[in-house]
């Protein structure tokens, strides 16, 4: 089991963006966070990996943190198992570039949690946005330092603001000082998939899901890093075809199984990482 955890933190941090880092000169308990921040929420495995349920049978996520999603599995949302009916993976997603969002189909309707909406404006650009997840933590100056296992399922969220909005992708960076919002942060390991949302009058908007950061840093959540999140907005269209078409019109879009692995897994030890992950 150890190893297979090992083998998981590995995969997400290599590839993929994660949990809350946060600012070295705010307290960690000002991070701290309630299921209520965000009641959408839901939760792969046991040490992170999110997603957002955006209709009552649905949830939308990242590509990349799906290699453990199978008809018959489950996810959590609002601390209950939900069985899940089907995967349906973006046909263009490619690792560490784009279209790195998935659907995922629950077998039953959740009752006792509102879902998120779809943000549908394409005014993201300097849009302050929170995020949320369970996964590893640290701060700007020295980076993750406690990864997703060892944060034992502590629930955080952070505030960012958006600094690109094109195309597929948004982006935002780890200011610090005066540049830095009060609650500055970026994901670290183990909240891939996890949603970039706003609060309305009405509830809940997504605007991005967490897939990565950009370049190359000896560490991840340090200061300057750039976080990569899939642009919900340009993919509502393809939401909308996957949840409201017929078996022909999903199996023309999507792919029901995840084929390009996280960086460390391969076909072989995929088995034993998810017996050992999964809810």
């Amino acid at each position: 089991m150890k190893y297979a955890l090992f083998l998981i933190t590995f995969c997400i941090v290599s590839l993929s963006s994660n949990a809350i880092v946060i600012r070295h000169d705010v307290d960690d308990k000002n991070y701290l966070a309630k299921v209520d921040d965000f009641p959408a929420l839901a939760t792969f495995y046991i040490d992170g990996a999110h997603g957002t349920l955006i209709q009552p049978s649905w949830i939308v996520t990242a590509a990349h943190a799906t290699f453990c999603i199978a008809p018959n599995t489950h996810v959590m949302v609002n601390g209950e198992a939900r069985s899940i009916k089907q995967l349906y993976v973006h046909s263009k997603y490619t690792p560490g570039q784009s279209h790195d969002i998935a659907l995922v189909e629950l077998n039953e309707p959740v009752g006792d949690v509102k879902p998120a909406k779809i943000y549908q404006q394409s005014n993201e650009l300097n849009r302050n946005i929170w995020f949320i997840g369970i996964g590893g933590t640290g701060s700007g100056l020295t980076g993750e330092v406690i990864d997703n296992a060892q944060n034992n399922g502590v629930l955080r969220k952070a505030q960012n603001t958006i600094i690109e909005a094109e195309g597929p992708l948004i982006k935002f960076l780890f200011n610090k000082g005066k540049a830095a919002l009060p609650l500055e942060g970026v994901s670290g390991g183990g909240d891939s998939g996890g949603p970039a949302y706003i609060k309305t009058n009405d509830g809940f908007e997504i605007l991005g899901i967490s897939s990565r950061p950009e370049g190359t840093f000896s560490n991840i959540g340090v200061y300057n890093i750039k976080e990569v999140y899939t642009r919900v907005s340009f993919f509502q269209s393809w939401i909308k075809q996957v949840i409201e078409g017929n078996s022909a019109v999903q199996k023309k879009l999507s792919i029901q199984k995840l084929t390009k692995l996280p960086a460390g897994l391969t076909e072989k030890i995929l088995p034993l990482v998810c017996k050992d992950i999964r809810i």
